[in-house]
């Protein structure tokens, strides 16, 4: 248990947080929930000790270890794979080197014997014989294979270095897991293999994270950092959010009587209820629905961007035909045609080659060989995964924006700015110096300005807050045009793609189905691996 206290934290005269007082009990997967630059990640380090209050302490309870996600990627360089994993049980590690460093002893004697062996009795109560064992486990359910275990970090891909970092925090069964961003570099199996471990997982769970669907999976509570306090809330993000959006729209509504707006919020609690998974969010969700106080539903002072986009006109019946594509080694003889109003889930093992094909559609790279036809009335607009070469100059948001505007008008473009959040002096900002989700917003704005009927987005939501990612996936949904995109959150997949295409160096699958129906497909399942036959990272 993580008990706090009165906790405060300011920064001058700036106040992120102040007078915070929550319990953080055994058995519960917390999500730390917020808008960029509310304090999650603070937050987290104050639970963890990395970082002292201004007011306020944290108490943990007496003998329990905390193991945290490491956000250093080169910090065990040196350290083969396997090793790094097993460090992240500190004291089970330190006995394993000096019980090694005893026996080797040239001049081993009685006394070593005796240390020797209460060191291999406190070694065996953590379960140290089987560390290499769990830790080998661990490293292959986040796709680090055998082969590696006995590599140096050092020669670890930054994907791969982040996969063993996680094996290091779930190592030796911790009683406090701690993890900011675990879902990042990760793609959607791996996901869903640490979805279902933490869901598992019989201990404390602290987790910040954008991924909806993962906050969905795992949290039993929801903590929100809103109006410089910090808020605990049963059940998973869903219920937290459209819980909130409720009781906005109720705000907003005061023509309601209070007893007609209490029944509102009965029905969306029972409707909520009845649609839970996983036993151990159900029987949470259970429990927080038999204590809720309906006063306790408040609206959020979240800020969401309006995304909309419009069609300068509708396409015709000819969209996208792509035939026998070929570029080696990515992809190799891909066709087909897209329809009108397709929402295609384009989906590979490896991003690379889904941004390699997107860079083709837009004419950035020659294939080796095949065709890319578009219809005469489309007017696509590209999101690319890169977007840095957008943003080397020092023009301000207005004058950036106003380069892909038929409207030059500074009114008309502040105006297009202000739907993205940046009001008043915000649109004046240098385009260089902005945040990844500040640059992905206004990538955005340059797609709602070409007024496409077809999008090709090449992981649109890497960088965006939870507001933006929502906003996003909203205005997706109510698209009436083509879309192919490609994106490694779930919920934003499941919720849009109508149609899965996979690509890899032998060829294509294409289903017209939903992403979880396509994973389920045992009999896809041969000709999925197929795609990828002979692949390895080192020959991309």
């Amino acid at each position: 248990m993580i008990t706090v206290n009165d906790l405060s934290i300011r920064f001058g005269k700036r106040i992120l947080f102040e007078e915070v007082n929550l319990k953080f009990t055994t058995n519960n997967c917390y999500g730390i929930i917020g808008a960029n630059g509310a304090g999650k990640s603070t937050f987290l380090k104050v639970l963890t000790g990395e970082m002292e209050s201004t007011n306020g302490h944290v108490s943990i309870e007496k003998g329990k270890r905390m193991a945290v996600l490491s956000q250093d990627h080169f910090a065990f360089d040196n350290v083969p794979v396997l090793n790094a994993v097993l460090q992240g049980h500190k004291e089970m590690y330190a006995i394993m080197l000096e019980k090694d460093e005893l026996y080797m002893k040239p001049d081993f004697n009685e006394e070593d014997g005796i240390k020797a062996a209460d060191l291999e009795e406190k070694f065996a109560e953590m379960n140290g014989w089987m560390a290499e064992s769990e830790a080998g486990e661990l490293l292959g359910g986040l796709g680090i294979v055998q082969e590696k275990h006995q590599m140096l970090m050092k020669d670890l891909s930054n994907n791969e270095k982040v996969r063993v970092l996680i094996a290091q925090a779930l190592f030796g069964n911790p009683d406090i897991l701690v993890m900011d961003e675990p879902t990042n570099d990760l793609d959607i199996e791996t996901v869903s293999w640490l979805e279902n471990f933490i869901v598992n997982f019989p201990n404390l769970v602290i987790v910040v994270s954008h991924d909806r669907h993962f906050l969905d999976s795992v949290c039993t509570q929801v903590v929100d950092i809103d109006f410089n306090k910090i808020n605990q809330f049963g059940g998973n993000y869903t219920f937290w959010y459209e819980s909130s959006q409720l009781a906005l729209r109720q705000q907003q509504n005061q023509n309601k009587k209070s007893e007609e707006r209490k029944k509102e919020l009965q029905e969306f609690i029972a409707r909520f209820s009845a649609n839970v998974k996983k036993s151990k969010q159900a029987t949470s969700r259970k429990k927080m629905l038999e204590n809720l106080n309906l006063d306790e539903i408040k609206p959020s002072s979240r800020k969401y961007p309006a995304i909309i986009f419009v069609q300068e006109r509708e396409a015709g019946d000819q969209i996208l035909n792509v035939s026998n594509l070929s570029l080696a080694p990515y992809f190799n003889n891909v066709s087909f045609n897209v329809n009108k109003g397709d929402k295609v889930f384009l989906y590979s093992k490896h991003s690379i080659i889904t941004s390699k094909f997107y860079q083709v559609l837009n004419g950035e790279i020659e294939p080796d060989s095949g065709s890319v036809e578009w219809g005469i009335t489309i007017n696509n607009a590209y999101l690319p995964n890169h977007n840095d070469e957008y943003f080397t100059s020092s023009l301000s948001l207005v004058d950036w924006l106003r380069q892909y505007s038929d409207e030059k008008d500074e009114t008309f473009i502040r105006g297009f700015l202000g739907k993205m959040l940046f009001s008043g002096d915000e649109a004046l900002k240098q385009c260089n110096v902005l945040s990844g989700g500040e640059k992905v917003r206004c990538m955005i704005s340059r797609l709602m300005l070409a007024n496409p009927n077809m999008l090709l987005l090449d992981e649109p939501l890497n960088h965006l807050d939870l507001e933006s990612i929502t906003a996003f996936n909203n205005s997706l949904k109510d698209y009436k045009g083509t879309v192919l995109f490609t994106s490694h959150d779930h919920h934003f997949i499941q919720s849009i793609a109508d149609r899965v295409l996979e690509i890899g160096p032998h060829g294509v699958i294409d289903k017209p189905t939903d992403y979880d129906s396509y994973r389920e497909d045992s009999e896809l399942k041969d000709r999925r691996e197929a795609l990828y036959e002979g692949l390895t990272l080192e020959t991309i």
